[in-house]
């Protein structure tokens, strides 16, 4: 556009030279109509540029609108997927948010000791549930008058207890503990599960109907893992360690996956029981149904015996009927009429 004003100032420029130049010079036909002709030229020239620098305003207008357009509306999308994104951020956040208060509910019941054991009740009842069958255990089984277990596994006539026992609150102490601090704090967790291991013990009663043995589920897998890796489970409990101390009371303790392992393998102990229970039925079956056929032989020898007798009957009446009929065969010169049909006596078959 500049390019254009420069040319059109230019022409008018020349267009000024020439008319004071015209006025200067004499005048003359010839160099009158020349001065038109020019001035026609210039003119027809100053219209085409003029209509020339229109269409390259309108192009540039245009060519500028056009652009125009197209930063507006990559500038929305830009907004829209801003907005979208920051809508999924807030939706996010309030996630974050919702998870963080439900850790920090969580974090309040573990810190309760009464519903942290409600929490390992919940969740030993949920490993039952999904591995045993409904009739292979029973919650809050009654042992005693005033001794109710958590859980008790039915084995036939026996029941096996299966207690809970959460002792976080001294082992996150434990794990929090400052060097100087952890040998105390470790003995403190010892005494603890120590204490666990014994409430357990107390579930045995063979009297009772339960077996000579109690298993101590560990809701924490963390806790289990070390106390088999002997991190918290070594040191002087009366001289022994913890895992030895649970052995001689016969108590076996359990983590979550332990637990489900062992309940598989109590599973295919079921198993075998009902197995052997409907052998021994069908046994016991097979037992009478032997006694049924003992009392059948007996009773087909003598229908044999009373068949035979029959036989013997018939035979010597058959006997009889011949010498009838060969009196009268004597007596009147006929054919005999009578040829005695005898029957063979039933026997006995060789096995």
């Amino acid at each position: 556009m500049t390019y254009a004003v420069v040319i059109l100032g230019l022409l008018v420029a020349v267009l000024v030279w020439v008319v004071i130049r015209g006025q200067a010079v004499p005048k003359s036909d010839n160099t009158a109509l020349l001065l038109k002709q020019d001035l026609t030229q210039l003119s027809n020239d100053i219209t085409q540029l003029k209509d020339g620098v229109q269409k390259q305003m309108n192009d540039q207008a245009n060519a500028s609108s056009r652009q125009i357009a197209q930063q507006s509306a990559a500038s929305i999308r830009i907004l829209q997927d801003v907005t979208e994104k920051l809508t999924k951020l807030e939706g996010t956040n309030k996630n974050v948010g919702d998870i963080a208060n439900e850790l920090k509910s969580l974090q309040n019941v573990l810190q309760n000791p009464k519903q942290r054991g409600v929490l390992g009740e919940f969740y030993l009842a949920q490993i039952l549930k999904n591995t045993l069958p409904p009739g292979a255990f029973q919650l809050q089984y009654k042992i005693a008058e005033g001794m109710i277990v958590d859980a008790a596994i039915i084995l036939d006539d026996k029941i096996l207890p299966l207690d809970s026992k959460f002792s976080l609150e001294n082992y996150s102490r434990l794990l929090e503990a400052k060097p100087e601090e952890q040998e105390s704090l470790a003995k403190i967790f010892k005494e603890d599960l120590k204490r666990r291991i014994d409430e357990t013990s107390k579930y045995i009663l063979p009297g009772k109907g339960t077996l000579d043995q109690a298993l101590m589920f560990i809701p924490s897998e963390a806790i289990y893992y070390d106390l088999l890796a002997n991190k918290v489970g070594l040191g002087n409990v009366s001289g022994r360690n913890l895992i030895q101390y649970a052995s001689e009371k016969k108590v076996t303790i359990v983590g979550p996956s332990t637990l489900s392992a062992m309940l598989q393998t109590i599973m295919q102990g079921l198993r075998s029981i009902e197995i052997h229970k409907d052998t021994e039925k069908i046994r016991k079956n097979i037992e009478q149904l032997s006694k049924h056929l003992v009392a059948h032989n007996a009773y087909m020898l003598k229908l044999g015996s009373a068949l035979g007798t029959t036989v013997n009957h018939y035979n010597a009446t058959y006997k009889e009927l011949g010498k009838i009929d060969r009196d009268i065969v004597k007596i009147t010169d006929a054919e005999a009429s009578v040829e005695p049909a005898l029957l063979d006596r039933p026997t006995l078959l060789d096995d």
